[in-house]
Formats: C-alpha cells, sequence, structure tokens
C-alpha cells in the first residue's frame, strides 16, 4: 500500500526552491519511487510481523506509531472546528482504519503483488467514473483482463477471502480518496491527517488487543510495528510532500499506478513470493489500465493527482 497522502493540494504545496535537502537531490520522481518502494517494502516487513501479532495487532501497531509520529511533528488545533469539521476527520479515520485493516487481512492469505493489484482497482474505478469519457471503457476493459488474469479465471490460485479482502481495501480506498480530498479543505497542512489517523489508531486498538493481546506489548513486536510506520507512513509522507512542491499532477499520479510492481518486487525479495507468467501479466495491464486513465483524467480536467491511499 502507499503511504498516508498530504491532505494539501499542489497549489498548497506550491513549488519551493529549496527542495527538501538531502531528499531533495533525488529528484522529484526520485521521491517519489522511494516512497512508493517504502511503502511496498514496509507492507513487505508487515507481513512478516503477522506470525507475531497477526493481521489486526499489525494494522494496530502500525496506526498508533504513525499517529503518535504525526500528531507530535503536526501538533494540530483542536479548537475552533465546527462539527461538520469533526464529522468529516472522523469518517476519514474510519475509512482509513478500514482500509488498513482489509488489506492486511488479504496480505495475510494472498501475496502481497495481487493484492495490491487487486486493491488498486479501487482508485481506478473512480478516476474511470470521474473522467467520464469513452475511451475509459478501453482502461475499464485492460482492468478486468488483468483481473481475469490474475484470478487464472476464477481465482483458483488466490484464496477467496482475500481477494475478497484485497477488493474490499479498494473500495475503501476510492472512499480515503473522496474524504481526503475533504479533509484537506477544512484543516490546514497535514493536520487533518494527524487526526485521523489518531482516530483510526483508537478504533484499532481494541481490535489489535482482542487478536494480540499481550503480544502488543513485547519490545521486539513493538520495534518492528513502529518500523512498519516509519516505512509504510511517515517516510513515504514525507517523501511524497517533497516530491508534490516540483513534480506536475499528472507525472505524480502516473508514478503511484506502479505500486503493484513494485508491490511484487517487494514480496518476490523479502517474503520469496514468486509470481506466474499470468499473473505478472495481470499486474502489467492493471498498472497500464491506471496509467491510462490518469492521463486521460489529467489531460481533460487538470485534476489534482488522486492522493497515495495509507497502507
Amino acid at each position: 500500500m502507499t503511504a498516508a497522502p498530504s491532505t494539501t493540494s499542489p497549489s498548497q504545496t506550491a513549488p519551493s526552491a529549496a527542495g527538501g535537502g538531502r531528499f531533495g537531490s533525488l529528484g522529484p520522481v526520485g521521491l517519489v519511487l522511494a516512497g512508493g518502494i517504502s511503502v511496498q517494502f514496509g507492507g513487505a516487513l508487515a507481513v512478516t510481523l503477522m506470525p507475531r501479532a497477526g493481521a489486526l495487532g499489525v494494522v494496530t501497531l502500525r496506526l498508533l506509531a504513525a499517529a503518535v509520529v504525526l500528531l507530535l511533528v503536526c501538533r494540530p488545533r483542536l479548537r475552533g472546528h465546527s462539527r461538520t469539521d469533526w464529522g468529516t476527520v472522523i469518517v476519514f479515520g474510519i475509512t482509513m482504519g478500514a482500509m488498513n485493516g482489509l488489506f492486511y487481512e488479504a496480505v495475510a492469505r494472498i501475496p502481497l503483488g495481487p493484492a495490491v493489484t487487486l486493491e488498486v482497482l479501487g482508485p481506478l474505478t473512480l478516476s474511470v467514473l470521474a473522467s467520464r469519457r469513452a475511451i475509459n471503457a478501453l482502461w475499464a476493459g485492460l482492468a478486468l483482463a488483468g483481473v481475469f488474469l490474475l484470478g487464472g479465471g476464477g481465482f483458483s490460485d488466490l484464496d477467496a477471502t482475500g481477494v475478497a479482502f484485497a477488493l474490499g481495501a479498494g473500495a475503501m480506498w476510492a472512499a480515503y480518496i473522496v474524504f481526503s480530498a475533504r479533509t484537506g479543505r477544512r484543516f490546514p497542512q497535514a493536520d487533518g491527517l494527524a487526526l485521523a489517523m489518531a482516530v483510526a489508531a483508537l478504533l484499532f486498538l481494541p481490535l489489535g488487543i482482542a487478536e494480540a493481546g499481550t503480544r502488543l506489548l513485547d519490545p521486539t513486536t513493538v520495534a518492528l510495528g513502529s518500523a512498519v510506520a516509519l516505512l509504510s507512513s511517515v517516510l513515504p509522507y514525507t517523501l511524497e510532500l517533497l516530491a508534490l512542491r516540483r513534480l506536475p499532477a499528472s507525472t505524480f499520479a502516473i508514478l503511484m499506478s506502479l505500486e503493484p510492481a513494485i508491490a511484487a518486487t517487494a514480496g518476490f525479495l523479502i517474503l520469496g513470493q514468486s509470481l506466474t507468467a499470468a499473473q505478472a501479466a495481470a499486474i502489467a495491464l492493471v498498472i497500464a489500465a491506471s496509467i491510462g486513465a490518469v492521463r486521460t483524467q489529467v489531460g481533460r480536467s487538470k485534476v489534482p493527482p488522486l492522493p497515495a491511499e495509507g497502507q
């Protein structure tokens, strides 16, 4: 999964000559790719942690650690917000928690590459519907062909429950995008993101305790969970924020479409999860569909890129 997004628009993160010091020396494309690599290798690390704490325990540790870091860094103001503001950020947090929970339940059952590929269908569908152009029938067809190949004509090679969780995570990703934009309009900078992350962490805390119990307090488990939070939220969020200062919206969104390929690579290198030729072709089709849909949407309306999800 990708990083927790900036809830500011590209206009709010106006081009800056500074570019972010040491990180800025990577160049904006390098920053986005580094963020994507960080997210997916963080996801691979999370899979290795699941035997210790379970999927819900890992989600809890990741959200708690990310919330603490973001709250300390952003120091969001709690007063002066309307009921609608708080309602928006609470729904954003619930959506964020559900997206992460469903995705981690998916990767506990199916390989990382196929899980991210299925999850990407959520924002891809949102992008196609937002554009409303005839050519999007082509992108939708490519995506469906990819899903058909990924499932071997019926998902015979993948756990059906894992597939359902991944598709559910994709639906939550689409909802997350909508509420990320709404939160960004109501809260300055990344304040809304920090508050939503805290909501998600509190939501999952009882679920994590129920599944992992005292294992959540094991020092090694806490350290690994914090590493997952750093790799999957804090570091990529920072890198993408720096990249958006100098990178066109369309380029950013297209680079985000490469997440399934990065996830498949991380799954292979860290978890030893190899892909069949059909699964590799399926991932390529979904990536092509995502890139095509993004280019169509940006070329028509010049809208900002869809934000990265908060895996």
